[in-house]
């Protein structure tokens, strides 16, 4: 695994806080929550989305012009470095526009295989987090508790399925892992969930077909803290997880059988 360097943990928290910091104030001021659908009517991408990501990449091609880009808003560059800097202007753009406060602006650096980095900005709470395999994790500079080891039946799990999608191979999947929580919740944001199990408040990240843009950051965070990542197949999908080692590991074994 890589280490990140002093300055690309302090580059990666300006960038995230920046850009959430405009997207926040964007909405404020009511110019920020233009709404165009992409695919479904609760996949939305706001003006906000676009700023923030724009602002993020500007610096970046003045800084960094070698590192790729991969923005979810359709930034891209190639990388003649080997890094790559993975970007989610507004994750969560659904709550976002709705009014409420779990969304969050991520990134994550890697370095050819290697994840090197993640970073989230919570505007609602004014925290930054950044953490990565060989970066203990932060909230605002101080150092997070290590993730407690817990098993399934005492992990609140957090994900996102469509109903629709309940009675298909892929939902069967889904709910050979969901019955066997203690308790199920579904925010609207991956990296925000990720925070939350960074800190030990949730225990269980799991979610089929994510973008980059919607796991890199906080899987970085959650390896940060101590805890672990997977992906398995499973119902014609490939499944993410992260969190507690012990409930990963039943959720992998649950997906798998």
């Amino acid at each position: 695994m890589t280490a990140p360097s002093a300055a690309d943990v302090r580059l990666a928290t300006e960038l995230v806080r920046g850009a959430g910091a405009l997207a926040a104030k964007m909405r404020s001021a009511g110019i920020g929550d233009s709404i165009e659908t992409k695919t479904s009517v609760s996949d939305l991408v706001t003006a906000a989305d676009k700023a923030a990501e724009k602002a993020i990449v500007d610096r970046l091609a003045s800084e960094h012009p070698g590192d790729g880009v991969l923005g979810e808003e359709g930034s891209a560059r190639e990388s003649t470095t080997g890094r790559v800097w993975t970007i989610d202007p507004v994750d969560g753009t659904y709550n976002f526009v709705r009014g409420l406060d779990w969304w969050c602006s991520a990134l994550a650096l890697t370095d050819g295989d290697d994840l090197v980095l993640g970073a989230v900005y919570s505007p609602a709470e004014d925290a930054v987090y950044v953490g990565g395999p060989e970066l203990p994790t932060t909230r605002n500079g101080v150092r997070l508790d290590a993730v407690l080891d817990t098993p399934l039946a005492l992990a609140c799990l957090t994900t996102y399925l469509h109903p629709a999608k309940l009675r298909h191979p892929v939902g069967e999947a889904y709910v050979r892992v969901a019955s066997q929580a203690a308790s199920i919740r579904i925010l609207g944001s991956g990296s925000m969930d990720l925070t939350a199990i960074a800190q030990g408040k949730l225990h269980l990240f799991l979610q089929h077909s994510v973008p980059d843009w919607d796991r890199l950051p906080g899987a970085a965070l959650v390896l940060g803290a101590g805890g672990t990542t997977a992906q398995v197949e499973a119902g014609g999908v490939l499944w993410s997880l992260a969190g507690a080692p012990a409930a990963v590991a039943e959720a992998v074994e649950a997906l798998a059988s």
